[in-house]
């Protein structure tokens, strides 16, 4: 058994379903295409993925000097979804590969395995460098370049037997392996999951706005989520699948995500809405240790929260929306007055009221004025708020 087949064996022995191997080479056509989307400014506020992050993830040699062979391991995070019990709520959406523990820590532990194996068999001087989404590599280019799959028009990577609900590990070795084959493919006619996006992200085939894309406004973004944009979230509260969802190259697939990798529970896949509103950040923390959810902190994952509650149309989550009005992070308490403005009535019109006079935050107090424009749009003759009412408020 020569030296790539091993690495192969072992790849698959420890439990990657995916295995490719490339040359070492740079990615050229990805580099242009990289450095025209971040001139044109599509990768919104994500300032880590520059013009010389572009250089750099796109060279492979530059991230190991003496590099000569690059493998692209995937694994499919693809699990059959928990059953619901609708008996607290609206429920939110996270993405699928956050409903388990977080890929990055799970994934590396095994490609750091294969690396020590490479690096075991192939001595005395050989060196690896292992990514896992976590440095500049293009990691999905590196997988069409080791055969794994191509790109979709939706710029995720598609495979064969996995579709596209796939995580990628990648191992730059100054071994010299043998390089797979590439067979050239594409979506056809097909176009399904560009009319699909729920806030219309792509502009073309193969190209991605981030600034407009779910996954961006619900993870990358730090700031408030434009306001044209968020009916378009629907009850996504982490990530979106919405083109994934649709494509069919994923239908029809099997559960083969790793056990790490499967729902925690029903609440990390649907979580009920008003308790998340609810979470100080101790409860945020014990709620999603281990997993990507984390990455939003807490003051984003209750904005992305107070947007899907906006968006469900449910008026018995008012109560928990008045009591965001009080939290102590303004990005909260204004995508919490959007929502109130969204659903109406005049429990939330006296709350806003009287947010309107206490809120001393600039951008706080814009989206309580919007969205008590919103109300008298709708309401004109909205009794103002009683004695009654403001007891009631300050008792709560």
């Amino acid at each position: 058994m020569d030296f790539t087949t091993r690495v192969k064996a072992n790849a698959h022995e420890l439990g990657f379903h995916l295995v490719g191997i490339a040359r070492a080479e740079p990615f050229e056509e990805a580099e242009a295409r990289y450095a025209r989307w971040v001139a044109e400014g599509r990768h919104g506020e994500m300032a880590w993925f520059n013009q010389e992050r572009v250089r750099s993830s796109t060279h492979p040699d530059d991230l190991l000097p003496g590099a000569r062979s690059i493998i692209s391991l995937g694994v499919s995070y693809y699990a059959d979804q928990p059953d619901v019990i609708d008996d607290c709520g609206p429920r939110g959406r996270i993405a699928r590969y956050a409903q388990g523990s977080d890929y990055h820590d799970v994934l590396k532990t095994r490609v750091d395995s294969l690396a020590a194996f490479i690096r075991e068999t192939d001595k005395p001087e050989c060196r690896t460098r292992v990514f896992v989404d976590t440095a500049p590599l293009l990691d999905r280019e590196a997988a069409v370049q080791s055969g794994l799959g191509f790109y979709g028009k939706n710029t995720n990577l598609l495979t064969g037997p996995l579709g596209s609900y796939l995580l990628i590990g990648t191992i730059i070795t100054t071994a010299d392996l043998k390089p797979d084959e590439v067979r050239p493919r594409d979506c056809g006619q097909c176009r399904i999951c560009l009319d699909a996006c729920p806030t219309n992200a792509f502009t073309a085939p193969y190209e991605l706005d981030a600034r407009r894309c779910i996954a961006y406004l619900t993870i990358e973004l730090k700031d408030a989520i434009p306001e044209d944009l968020r009916s378009g979230i629907g009850d996504r509260i982490f990530g979106c699948d919405v083109c994934q969802d649709v494509c069919p190259w994923n239908r029809r697939l099997e559960s083969r995500a790793w056990p790490e990798l499967q729902p925690i529970s029903d609440g990390h896949a649907r979580p009920a809405l008003r308790e998340l509103l609810r979470l100080d950040d101790a409860a945020f923390r014990a709620m999603f240790k281990g997993t990507a959810v984390t990455r939003t902190k807490r003051r984003g994952l209750l904005r992305n929260v107070a947007v899907a509650i906006g968006n469900s149309g449910d008026a018995e989550s008012v109560p928990a929306l008045i009591e965001a009005l009080s939290d102590r992070e303004p990005l909260v308490r204004g995508h919490a007055a959007w929502a109130l403005g969204v659903l109406g009535g005049q429990a939330a019109t006296v709350a806003l009221r009287a947010s309107e006079v206490t809120e001393d935050e600039p951008s706080v107090l814009k989206e309580i004025t919007a969205a008590l424009q919103r109300h008298h749009a709708h309401e004109p003759c909205a009794p103002r708020q009683s004695a009654e009412d403001s007891d009631r408020l300050e008792q709560h």
